[in-house]
């Protein structure tokens, strides 16, 4: 008898331990509920303490949604990350979410790869946060009808000038070339020699390795002129105003004031530290690195024009792959949209020198100050209006790689302009026959 009133107040104990347990909180929750793992593809491709901010962003991203684990993966240089994110879908293990080029779009859509953003647009919020970014940055985000990729770490290309050498060679530092005939002008007196004749500081460096098709719409841009369709589908590189651009581009270094051939990319910073260049075209990217690393006052100015004003936009977009769980597609999209508020990109563009992606961000306190006390920092949101879409087509990567060879093929001297350009016209053309 006594057992058996035991086993009936035992039996009726725990009963109240599990209502107290199912009571707590969240707890019987957090017992059935692993945290989403969210996997984070991401591209450290420029100078600058860029991952340990990515981190932080993780961190305080994880903090506020303990149901969500944030793993970055520091995937390499944008080629390197596209190519194993690509290999992972196709193995059927992509990551959720990936920075990628926002040029790699049409790519990604052919892959059947990614999933629109507008499917988990649901609240009044959502729509007034994916209404909020720049235009010029939607441009390479939205095909289709659809929103494809969300700008994170966005640029344009600017110049960069040396104001200590403007000065020797009798320029007026703060008065940088504005067309093509003030930067020839410019790039002849900052040149010099050593005694022997060999060029010691050229005046002026745009790079043609890493994304010479990026550096060269520098010059077709203000020649008036666009390399490809919006639809992705047809370019133009044999056009006259295309042609004009490059032998611009090769005629400086035929001149002497520019470095001949080849140009490296990843280099150019370190050529302008170095006082090697005088002028360099870069991404504003890279700003954060010059600002930390030059030891000379410098200023920052827009693409010189030439029948227009203007540059290409550039950098990575977030995506969501296509092959990850519904909760992790959700968690991506949450994700995406907190670290792009308005406060935390506009610490990212402070960190990094990447353009802000909404003019929201500019409107911080953090930033206002910041533009104010380094007005630098505001050349590449100014330049927005005059912009035009980073080159991107379908199946980018092999037409991207014709313009590419046709431009280094004229850079060394290897074909004339001309026919460098219709070269790659018609490797483009066979490429692209069946999108059209």
């Amino acid at each position: 008898m006594q057992r058996k009133r035991f086993i009936h107040i035992l039996a009726a104990q725990l009963v109240a331990a599990s209502a107290t347990i199912a009571g707590l909180p969240g707890l019987a929750q957090a017992q059935t509920q692993t945290p989403v793992d969210l996997q984070f593809y991401y591209p450290v491709a420029v100078g600058g303490p860029i991952a340990k901010t990515i981190d932080g962003f993780a961190a305080g991203f994880m903090k506020e949604n303990p149901g969500i684990k944030v793993s970055p993966i520091y995937a390499g240089t944008y080629q390197e990350t596209i190519v194993k994110a690509l290999t992972a879908h196709k193995s059927g293990t992509p990551p959720v979410t990936s920075v990628l080029l926002s040029t790699d779009m049409f790519t990604l859509i052919d892959e059947d790869a990614i999933v629109p953003f507008d499917d988990f647009v649901k609240t009044p919020e959502d729509k007034a946060w994916l209404n909020g970014f720049y235009k010029a940055f939607m441009a390479n985000s939205q095909t289709g009808g659809k929103t494809w990729g969300i700008p994170f770490q966005r640029s344009t290309v600017v110049m960069y000038w040396n104001k200590e050498l403007f000065k020797e060679a009798g320029l007026d530092p703060n008065k940088p070339p504005t067309n093509w005939a003030e930067l020839k002008d410019a790039a002849a007196k900052l040149t010099k020699k050593d005694a022997s004749g060999k060029v010691v500081q050229y005046g002026v460096q745009i790079p043609s390795s890493g994304f010479p098709y990026w550096l060269f719409q520098t010059l077709t841009t203000p020649n008036d002129t666009l390399l490809a369709n919006e639809a992705g589908t047809q370019v133009k590189f044999d056009d006259p105003k295309v042609i004009d651009a490059l032998q611009f581009w090769v005629d400086l270094g035929k001149s002497g004031v520019h470095p001949a051939g080849v140009v490296e990319w990843g280099t150019t910073p370190k050529d302008f530290f170095e006082k090697k260049a005088a002028i360099i075209y870069t991404t504003t990217g890279n700003l954060t690195n010059i600002k930390a690393n030059a030891k000379f006052d410098f200023g920052v100015g827009m693409i010189p024009g030439n029948k227009r004003k203007g540059s290409p936009t550039g950098g990575g977009n977030f995506y969501i792959f296509k092959k990850s769980t519904p909760a992790q597609q959700e968690a991506a999209f949450k994700f995406a949209k907190w670290i792009t508020q308005p406060e935390r990109a506009a610490q990212w563009s402070m960190d990094t020198g990447y353009v802000a992606v909404s003019p929201a961000a500019y409107e911080t306190d953090t930033l206002k100050k910041y533009g104010n006390d380094f007005p630098a920092a505001l050349v590449a949101r100014d330049q927005l209006p005059v912009s035009v879409a980073e080159f991107s087509t379908h199946d980018n990567q092999r037409v991207t790689k014709a313009l590419n060879d046709g431009l280094q093929a004229a850079l060394t001297g290897t074909k004339p302009a001309a026919q460098a350009m219709q070269d790659a016209q018609r490797e483009a053309d066979r490429i692209l026959r069946s999108y059209k």
